[in-house]
C-alpha cells in the first residue's frame, strides 16, 4: 500500500510540474479584484488536473497483475475503479473548466456534481443506510430510494465545502490527506484493504501536489482540486459505513465537521445578510485567522510577505481540523462520544469566530 502512495506521488508532482510550466501563461488571464484572493503574481490554479492525473493512473495500476504483490488485488473489482473515475469526470472536468476560463456559472458546477453523485450512487450502489437512530434507520433501510437520496446529497455537497476552504496553501491538501489517512485507519481496522488503498491513492496524489503548492505557492488545486478531494472522500465515507456495521455514521460525521461546518455557517451568514450563498465574500475562519490573528511579516516586497502570511495561516486550521480527526479516530464506533464531539466542534466553531470577529483573540495565538 505504502507503494501506490510513493507511485501516485510522483505521478502528481510530475504532472503538477508540467502545468506549472504550461500554464504560467495562462495565469495572467484571472481576475484580480476576486475577494478570496490573496497572493500577488500569475499562480496557475488547475492544480486538480494533477491530482486527477496522479490518483486515476495509480488506480489503474493497482487493476493491473503486477499489484496483486501489494496484497490489494483488485484484478477482480477493477471495475470499480474505473465506474469511480468515469463518475467523477463530469464534475473534475467542470471544475478544471471553471478554474481555466471563470465563466462556469455555480449553478452549472452545482448541477454537474450532482451528476456525479448520482451517477456514482446509481452504479456503485451506494446509499446511506445508518445515521444512529433506530426509527430511521429503519426507514431508511426499508426506502433504498430514500437512503441513494441522503447519500446523493452528501456526495454532491462535500466537493463545494473543500472548495470553500481552499483559501491559502496547502489548507485544502493537507485537510484532505488527514481526513484520509483517519478513514484508512478505521478501514484497515475492519479489514477493508481495498477501500485503504483507494485512499492511500488519494493521499500520495495530494502530497504530490502538496509538493509545489506548499510553500511556494506555485500552483493552486482550484475548482478541480476540490472535488477531487470532496467525491473521493465522500464515496468513502459512505462505502465505510455502509460496507461495515461496526464503524458508526457519527464517525464520517465527525470526521468532516471543519468543512462542511464552516459551508452551513457561510450559507446561514449570507441568508441572514440578505445575500445569495453562491457569492463570495471573505468572511469565512480562513481569511478571519489571515487578517486578524497572523502577524505582518515584513520581507523584502509584497509578494514575499503575502506568500509568508499566507502559509502561516494554515497551520492555525490543520490543528483545528484534528480537533474532529483525533477523537473521530479514536471513538470511530462509539455513536454517542462522536455525536457529543460533534456538539462540542459547533460550540468551539462559533466561539472562536465570534472571539476573532470582535477583535477578542489572545495574544499569545498570534505568531
Amino acid at each position: 500500500m505504502v507503494f501506490l502512495v510513493v507511485f501516485s506521488f510522483f505521478i502528481s508532482a510530475i504532472a503538477a510540474f508540467v502545468v506549472i510550466r504550461l500554464a504560467r501563461r495562462h495565469a495572467r488571464q484571472y481576475a484580480h479584484d476576486l475577494p478570496q484572493r490573496f497572493h500577488l503574481g500569475h499562480i496557475p490554479r488547475i492544480g486538480g488536473l494533477g491530482i486527477f492525473f496522479g490518483l486515476v493512473i495509480a488506480w489503474a495500476y493497482a487493476g493491473t497483475p503486477q499489484a496483486a504483490s501489494l496484497n490489494v488485488d483488485w484484478r477482480a473489482n477493477s471495475t470499480f475503479l474505473w465506474l469511480m473515475a468515469m463518475c467523477m469526470a463530469p464534475a473534475v472536468f467542470a471544475g478544471i473548466a471553471e478554474d481555466m476560463t471563470q465563466r462556469l456559472r455555480a449553478r452549472l458546477r452545482l448541477g454537474l456534481t450532482a451528476l456525479s453523485a448520482i451517477l456514482l450512487c446509481w452504479l456503485l450502489n451506494l446509499g446511506v443506510r445508518r445515521i444512529g437512530f433506530a426509527p430511521l434507520d429503519d426507514w431508511l433501510q426499508a426506502a433504498p430510494l430514500a437512503a441513494a437520496i441522503f447519500a446523493m446529497v452528501a456526495i454532491a455537497g462535500l466537493p463545494h465545502a473543500f472548495n470553500l476552504i481552499d483559501g491559502y496553501n496547502g489548507l485544502a491538501g493537507m485537510v484532505a490527506i488527514l481526513i484520509s489517512l483517519a478513514l484508512i485507519h478505521v478501514a484497515l481496522q475492519v479489514g477493508d484493504r481495498q477501500l485503504a488503498a483507494m485512499l492511500a491513492c488519494l493521499v500520495g496524489a495530494t502530497g504530490g501536489f502538496l509538493l509545489w503548492n506548499y510553500p511556494y505557492g506555485k500552483i493552486f488545486a482550484g475548482d478541480g482540486g476540490a472535488y477531487v478531494w470532496g467525491l473521493v472522500i465522500a464515496v468513502a465515507c459512505v462505502l465505510l459505513v455502509q460496507r461495515h456495521p461496526t464503524v458508526s455514521p457519527w464517525f464520517p460525521m465527525l470526521l468532516l465537521m471543519y468543512p462542511v461546518g464552516e459551508t452551513l455557517f457561510s450559507i446561514y451568514r449570507k441568508l441572514a445578510r440578505g445575500q445569495s450563498p453562491s457569492t463570495a465574500d471573505a468572511l469565512h475562519l480562513h481569511q478571519l485567522i489571515f487578517r486578524r490573528i497572523v502577524r505582518v511579516v515584513f520581507e523584502d516586497d509584497e509578494a514575499s510577505d503575502l506568500l509568508a502570511r499566507n502559509n502561516r495561516t494554515s497551520p492555525y486550521l490543520w490543528i483545528f481540523s484534528l480537533l474532529t480527526v483525533v477523537p473521530a479516530v479514536m471513538f470511530w464506533s462509539n455513536t454517542p462520544v462522536l455525536a457529543a464531539f460533534c456538539v462540542l466542534f459547533v460550540v468551539t466553531y462559533v466561539g472562536a469566530y465570534l472571539m476573532i470577529i470582535r477583535f477578542k483573540v489572545p495574544r499569545w495565538l498570534g505568531k
